[in-house]
């Protein structure tokens, strides 16, 4: 007779200016494994708005989300804002007390951070914020996934596919893992080597840094007046 899989509750931060595919990828992945229950999670229920423009719907508010066995906390523009939301922060916090995975992906390790949850860990974010991560208690790690404990942080946006087949190898074993691999078809053979610092030509990288620029600079700001709130407390 056949078992029902027991419920895995997972919950995915979506928020204002969030990369959807941060989110998205890992989404595709995990929804496949048995007995999921997969929730975008907001403090309401209102659409937000990606930074690409995707409007996407929260289907459950802070207020009426259940314990998770994973959270997980994607990035894109609109992490500035969460690092300085008490509510926010104070959600994590909470769910992060009793679940069995918290994660991120991107530049949603800083949220983690702010959280105070990177503490005497290791990480890995974007490589354009991976800089911060010491701010926050964390030891850098230039990895596609990096795992300490029950903290699994992905690299930059497309990272996250491999942060959550890395997740799901660990919940259902690397043969059902690579299952769902084959099915999306994940077999990266991108026409160009500009998808890391270290590979991409110097004019690219240039050009990249320079379109980031003002961003880097607000980020500057803001992590000087999170890291001095995390020392307060």
């Amino acid at each position: 007779m056949a078992t029902t899989p027991p419920t895995l509750d997972i919950g995915l931060l979506v928020f204002p200016r969030i990369t959807h595919l941060d989110m998205t990828g890992p989404h595709e992945v995990l929804a496949s494994l048995p007995g999921a229950r997969v929730r975008l999670v907001w403090k309401d229920t209102a659409p937000v708005r990606a930074d690409s423009g995707l409007m996407l719907t929260p289907d459950t508010a802070f207020a009426d989300c259940p314990p998770l066995d994973l959270i997980c906390v994607p990035g894109g523009p609109g992490v500035g804002a969460l690092m300085e939301d008490d509510e926010t922060l104070a959600f994590l916090r909470r769910q992060a007390e009793g679940a069995r995975y918290v994660t991120s992906v991107c530049t949603g390790a800083l949220v983690l951070g702010a959280a105070g949850l990177l503490r005497g860990r290791r990480a890995t974010t974007h490589w354009a914020s991976h800089d911060f991560l010491p701010a926050f208690g964390a030891t850098p790690v230039k990895a596609r996934v990096v795992r300490d404990g029950n903290l699994f942080t992905g690299g930059g946006v497309t990272a996250g596919i491999d942060f959550a087949l890395t997740i799901a190898a660990e919940i259902a074993g690397e043969e059902a893992a690579q299952a769902i691999q084959l099915r999306i078809e994940y077999a990266p053979d991108p026409p160009f080597q500009a998808g890391d610092p270290d590979t991409a030509p110097p004019a690219v990288l240039a050009r990249a840094r320079a379109g980031m620029r003002a961003m880097r600079a607000e980020r500057e700001a803001l992590m000087a007046r999170v890291a001095a709130r995390l020392g307060q407390a």
